[in-house]
């Protein structure tokens, strides 16, 4: 690292021009070349500068021209201890070799530049004597961008994919400027959920570990570098880097470091239902219990499965000084009793049900809960007084916050909140035209501040409800993951919105974040119903599964946009409750590598250059390809098929990988794609999680390259996952000559599962020759749908099936 490049954006209304660059040094290296522990430290002739290793693979840069670093921040990085790592040095007269069993870092001294090497001596990265910057204004990097890279992360962005010769700049908000007729905002703009980390195609990664606003040039200004930097003047630079090489290691690396996204209630994994109760903005006072309560029922009568609901804004009284903006935790006058309508909705098996906050407190007709936070001193001060909001980072503030707000509405049966607003600390707010805390803290605060907001509900919830914690939230920073879920935002119901929100969840699952929702058919305005129906395929296929509008009077409910529009949205809602087993097991591989649900392709295919433009595909855990028609009236869609085999999800056709597809589209089918070699069990349709005890499980099996599934079961509610008490059972398929061997291990178990047996649906082209077991097994070939079922197989214990095929 030596000099640095700076590129600065003055932001005229809604266009951001380069201004300049600013040249600055860290310096040569000087002296004090030592090592302690992990960690190797320099001088240079301008700053201090730290290399820690984490593990071989991942270390951190820290840079400081005041000769001191700050203490580490509980909010981005969870993990600060690290095991030893065996680093071994050597220096000659040009340089310093740092060596790890992953990793070859060169630090040259004239200039102080950092390169990184694999082991084998394979360049990862190069500075090509750039380098830190550490300027009045900002800190950051320049490092040297190679022929054929290609950058993927950023967090919830809508705009692009791949990040090669874009320019990006990453702070919480929604983005300023209304440009289209339909009242959306930017899509180039939106921010909801940033995150200063990416990967690169070359096996590596970089997490930019500041909160301030930060600016990435990936190549847009000179076509062979690339800078990032922090808003953050006369600070230290403070980053990580992290060796992969595949996209999977350094997600699960980065995941380890800022956290892993937990386990929701396996009854999160169902529908999620919002409603206004019957008011959107202007029809406030048609809000009612009864509305509610007549939606409930009407899901349960209609056999739609669906486990939770959340009233959002309209349910609660806005005060007269925060109006929409802030929170009064008091009903409207038209919600006559919402514990009785909490209890009826629990006796209709609903897991939890929830309310909408925003994060401001307000006084309201019989509650001063304003006036008495700003008394008690847990409001965050601002310029012109006391301030509106709790102060989030303060512990005893958000016990006060949780005793005597939420507990208003806890103890009469919410469940969790959907902390709405994050990016309104020192930002303009969404539904008022406050701005909230100014200064230099609070631009440093303004980033991590969703974290805060929505740690407090999520870890206090918990608590009190005796299981897993769940939060809906808007905004978020590195580190959000592990407060789940975030969604996608307020999109209206165009065509145009429909790519753009699917190409937000494949960024943010880049970005670390699993647990993603967005609204089915859009959230404002009334929906095309071709659109409602083609967005719910997708929603019933994504992370969550989310329906929620604010068009009065439909919102978004699927009996409201027609006949074909319900018969859809019913068969794609009993396809995912048929498929949760494969969904949460899939969940908690994210829990242990910080593997997304939703996957970019270019995350399990980062070295074909074919995907990395492609955000109307996505592979939903390891072997579902889902590809969602996003263009109105369309017969037909192209679809592209990564390497290996694929089997066509609705006619059992296999085509090979590595090209693209022309295929029909019938309004009711969503192109979707088994990987071959996959193993996808699936169980009974629900009209709840836990309607009944789930004995039997049946397991598609699409027989190709030897292969294995991990089951996951556990109670479904509790922590007790985190402490060992779950089971697992592995289930494998392999081909040798003309045999065909399926096993199901042993179940790993500190949990009594409820499983009894197993029914094996192996899909074949052709009748087996014969077909036997470790077990009393009855089999048969049905030759219209080409599938062989196996029953008779018992779960926990060992077993195996030899097919023997012509």
């Amino acid at each position: 690292m030596l000099r640095g490049i700076l590129v600065r954006w003055l932001v005229t209304g809604t266009m951001m021009l380069q201004a300049l660059y600013v040249q600055a040094q860290i310096g040569d290296y000087r002296q004090d070349f030592n090592k302690k522990g992990n960690t190797v430290h320099f001088t240079t002739t301008s700053a201090e500068v730290q290399v820690e290793f984490c593990t071989p693979a991942m270390f951190r840069v820290r840079a400081s021209r005041n000769g001191s670093f700050a203490p580490n921040e509980p909010w981005m990085v969870t993990a600060y201890d690290w095991p030893a790592v065996d680093v071994r040095t050597k220096e000659t007269t040009a340089r310093f070799e740092l060596q790890t069993d992953a990793l070859r870092v060169i630090v040259n001294k004239q200039p102080f530049t950092i390169d990184v090497f694999t082991a084998d001596g394979r360049l990862l990265s190069s500075e090509s004597g750039a380098g830190a910057l550490l300027s009045a204004d900002s800190t950051g990097c320049r490092k040297r961008l190679q022929p054929d890279e290609h950058f993927f992360g950023f967090g919830e962005r809508m705009d692009f994919l791949d990040r090669r010769g874009k320019t990006v700049r990453l702070n919480v908000e929604r983005g300023s400027g209304m440009p289209h007729a339909t009242g959306a905002y930017n899509i180039l703009a939106a921010n909801y959920s940033p995150v200063p980390f990416f990967m690169s195609t070359k096996g590596y990664g970089i997490f930019l570990h500041s909160s301030f606003a930060s600016t990435w040039d990936m190549g847009s200004t000179v076509p062979d570098q690339y800078t990032f930097s922090a808003e953050q003047g006369n600070a230290e630079l403070d980053y990580y880097f992290i060796y992969g090489p595949g996209f999977a290691g350094i997600l699960d690396q980065y995941t380890a470091l800022t956290g892993r996204s937990p386990l929701m209630p396996s009854f999160a994994m169902g529908l999620h239902v919002g409603t206004y109760s019957g008011g959107t903005w202007g029809y406030e006072q048609h809000t009612s219990v009864s509305y509610v309560l007549a939606l409930a029922r009407r899901y349960r009568e209609l056999g739609i499965p669906v486990d939770i609901l959340f009233l959002d804004s309209t349910w609660r009284l806005f005060g007269k000084n925060g109006g929409k903006g802030a929170t009064s935790f008091e009903w409207r006058e038209t919600f006559n009793n919402p514990k009785t309508m909490f209890d009826t909705l629990y006796a209709m098996h609903f897991g939890a049900v929830g309310l909408h906050i925003r994060p401001r407190l307000d006084n309201g007709l019989h509650n001063r809960l304003l006036d008495n936070a700003v008394a008690g001193g847990y409001t965050y001060p601002e310029a012109k007084g006391p301030g509106e909001f709790p102060n989030y980072f303060d512990s005893s503030a958000v016990n006060w916050w949780w005793d005597h707000a939420v507990m208003k509405v806890a103890s009469i049966g919410a469940r969790f909140l959907k902390t709405d607003e994050g990016s309104s600390f020192g930002h303009l707010a969404n539904e008022s035209n406050k701005v909230g805390p100014t200064g230099d803290a609070v631009r440093k605060l303004h980033n991590i501040f969703p974290l805060a907001y929505t740690k407090a509900p999520y870890e206090k919830f918990a608590a009190y409800n005796g299981m897993r914690g769940m939060n809906q939230t808007r905004e978020g920073w590195a580190g959000i993951q592990r407060y789940p879920y975030i969604f996608a935002g307020d999109w209206p119901s165009e065509w145009q919105y429909f790519e753009p929100v699917i190409r937000a969840g494949l960024n943010i699952g880049l970005s670390g974040v699993g647990y993603w929702a967005h609204c089915m058919g859009g959230f404002e305005r009334p929906a095309d119903p071709e659109l409602y129906i083609r967005w719910c395929q997708f929603g019933m296929l994504s992370p969550v599964a989310m329906v929620f509008g604010m068009d009065h009077p439909g919102y978004k409910e699927p009996w409201n946009y027609g006949k074909e529009a319900l018969a859809n949205f019913i068969k794609y809602d009993h396809l995912r409750y048929q498929l949760l087993p494969y969904l949460y097991s899939n969940a908690y591989d994210m829990y242990t590598t910080g593997m997304p649900l939703m996957r970019a392709l270019v995350l399990a295919y980062q070295d074909d250059p074919n995907v990395y433009d492609i955000t109307d595909e996505y592979l939903l855990g390891s072997s579902l390809l889902v590809c969602p028609v996003t263009q109105k009236g369309a017969a037909t869609r192209i679809v592209y098929l990564p390497q290996g085999q694929w089997i066509d999800y609705w006619t059992g056709k296999t085509y090979a990988g590595k090209q693209y597809l022309n295929v029909v589209t019938p309004l009711d089918q969503l192109p979707l794609y088994i990987k071959a070699g996959s193993i996808i069990p699936t169980q009974p349709v629900q009209q709840y999680v836990g309607e009944r005890v789930i004995d039997t499980l049946t397991l598609d099996i699409y027989p190709g390259e030897n292969t294995a599934f991990r089951l996951y079961e556990d109670d479904g509610k509790s922590l007790d996952y985190q402490q060992g008490k779950f089971a697992t059972t592995t289930i494998s398929s392999n081909t040798v000559n003309e045999h065909l061997k399926i096993s199901i291990a042993p179940a790993t178990a500190n949990y009594k599962s409820t499983l009894k047996r197993f029914l094996l649906k192996v899909h074949l082209p052709a009748k087996p020759k014969n077909v036997t077991g470790t077990a009393a097994i009855k089999w048969d070939y049905d030759a219209a749908t080409q599938i062989l079922e196996i029953s008779g197989m018992p779960a926990g214990t060992a077993g195996s099936v030899d097919i023997v095929q012509l």
